[in-house]
């Protein structure tokens, strides 16, 4: 198990922070190893291995536009990275804006690839974004679920 710094914590981030907000799918896989496990609710259903957590991405990248992610603070222990943050996007079907803030952790293996993430999430709708024309999204593209958490 790595003994992590915190610059390899804010690696992580913002390698994280540019998937998230460009909506790339691939980069953000390449932060995850095959069989990683990703809780973005507490008490919802995990998503484990690399197809589930690929579906979640997928609808993310499906759903959300304008996408904004930001840690405010970051800390590494042992093989875990820690960090506040906060985010938003505009939801592609209603143009509802919105704003979270949340705790995340991810445990990294050898390789500083993520092998567990979890997440803890207040989310709001925060008002309409005017510079996006609403668009049905698919209910289920072949790609699984998400929610409106990132």
């Amino acid at each position: 198990m790595p003994n992590l710094t915190p610059g390899d914590a804010d690696d992580l981030l913002a390698a994280y922070k540019r998937a998230r907000e460009t909506r790339d799918v691939d980069a953000a896989m390449a932060l995850y190893r095959s069989d990683a496990d990703l809780r973005t609710d507490p008490f919802g259903e995990h998503l484990a291995g690399e197809l589930a957590i690929r579906a979640h991405w997928n609808r993310l990248a499906l759903e959300q536009v304008n996408v904004e992610f930001d840690a405010e603070r970051a800390w590494a222990s042992g093989s875990t990275v820690l960090a506040a943050w906060h985010g938003a996007w505009t939801r592609r079907d209603t143009a509802g804006r919105w704003r979270a803030r949340g705790f995340v952790t991810f445990e990294l293996d050898e390789d500083r690839l993520v092998v567990r993430e979890r997440h803890w999430t207040l989310v709001r709708q925060v008002g309409i974004d005017t510079t996006v024309k609403p668009e049905p999204v698919p209910d289920d593209p072949g790609e699984g679920g998400a929610g409106d958490a990132g």
